[in-house]
């Protein structure tokens, strides 16, 4: 399993981002949010109790109905 800390490299000011850059964040984003579902899913097929594996799953779930909109969106920018 790939541990790591996650950091942001960009601030999260409200100014004008153009649109090449949105669609890379929005491209990065999706990528990374893959990986990390992914390794949630193998996380939820050892965790115990049966309940926390139960919500990981769960979790995992969530996490792609996410990126679906993540990847929807993506599509109506392009």
């Amino acid at each position: 399993m790939n541990i790591y800390r996650h950091h942001d490299h960009h601030d999260h000011s409200h100014e004008h981002i153009e649109p090449a850059e949105t669609l890379a964040i929005l491209n990065y984003m999706l990528d990374h949010n893959r990986h990390h579902a992914e390794e949630l899913h193998d996380i939820a097929h050892s965790a115990q109790p049966e309940e926390a594996a139960k919500l990981l799953h769960e979790a995992v779930t969530l996490f792609g109905q996410a990126n679906d909109k993540l990847e929807q969106a993506l599509q109506l920018m392009k």
